[in-house]
């Protein structure tokens, strides 16, 4: 089993990624995401639930004030900071893990961080905002760097790729390197290789199958794919309605990505039901630190 990497530590927070799978759970302060787009979209909601999912077990809470599904319409910086600097403001103060700011604006990062979030998660990596990297780096705070091919306007029209794992590597490895270079520090980079940003059905599942490829970059993998379109594809029968994204097939769906995630070298999971992956995480993590006598179990053969 490849080696974990260290904990990500900074300010009076701790993300003991050394020692378990830690779960990123997501308050949508939107109208439109496509999961619970809607349900938290004003301000008390949306404390309320990201209060329920921290007593559920989460690490981080992620707040996102813009909509990221395919096609949906962007919103200005001044839209975003209306909908999750109040609820970042008031919610800061009664939490005791770090709250990310899931935007690609670096006005947005920074109103955010003064409001008390302690953590970014950009999708674009750094390149949507040239001051992103700078804000980041001046805020002295991790940073989630994730692959996208295109925007979420134009991801999913026809995405191709000739290597799936060496170009999303590549592209990562850039975005380290990025950010190194504006002052961050590589302890404070998470790598994300954007299940669902840009990739199509089977780009997703191969994505999942070969994680373990993204280990030697040697930066913490977070994961992102709780209840994702290719997981409610895969499982709708031929000629059935779609399933819908809230359903308890999307979740349990969900679960079996997780545990699959973990065991090929996610670090943190990003999700909707916090309770159910923090489950899932508790058992896989115990099953990967599980050790025995090698000689006291026969040599099988897997199918």
């Amino acid at each position: 089993m490849t080696p974990r990497p260290d904990p990500i530590a900074w300010q009076s927070y701790r993300l003991p990624i050394d020692t378990r799978t830690c779960i990123m759970g997501i308050v949508n302060v939107t109208p439109d995401s496509f999961s619970d787009g809607g349900r938290f979209y004003k301000a008390d909601h949306a404390i309320d639930h990201a209060l329920a999912l921290a007593d559920a077990g989460a690490d981080i809470i992620d707040i996102g004030g813009e909509s990221t599904r395919p096609f949906a319409a962007p919103i200005n910086a001044d839209q975003e900071m209306q909908r999750v600097i109040p609820v970042i403001e008031k919610l800061a103060p009664r939490l005791s893990i770090p709250i990310s700011i899931d935007t690609v604006k670096a006005s947005v990062a920074r109103a955010a961080v003064n409001a008390g979030a302690a953590m970014i998660n950009d999708i674009s990596a750094l390149t949507a905002d040239p001051q992103m990297a700078g804000t980041a780096a001046a805020s002295n705070i991790p940073v989630i760097l994730m692959h996208m091919r295109g925007t979420p306007q134009t991801m999913q029209v026809q995405p191709h790729y000739d290597d799936l794992i060496g170009e999303i590597k590549g592209y990562l490895a850039d975005a380290v390197m990025r950010a190194e270079h504006a002052g961050i520090k590589r302890s404070h980079i998470i790598i994300d290789p954007g299940i669902g940003f840009g990739k199509t059905r089977r780009h997703n599942l191969l994505l999942i199958k070969h994680l373990a490829a993204f280990q030697d970059m040697g930066q913490p993998i977070l994961i992102g794919a709780s209840r994702k379109a290719f997981i409610r594809k895969t499982l709708q029968a031929p000629g059935a309605d779609e399933i819908d994204a809230a359903s308890a097939s999307a979740e349990i769906g969900t679960q079996a990505i997780s545990a699959a995630a973990i065991l090929n070298g996610a670090h943190i999971l990003r999700a909707h039901d916090v309770g159910a992956t923090r489950i899932c995480a508790t058992m896989i993590d115990a099953i990967e630190s599980a050790t025995a006598p090698t000689h006291s179990f026969p040599e099988q053969t897997r199918r």
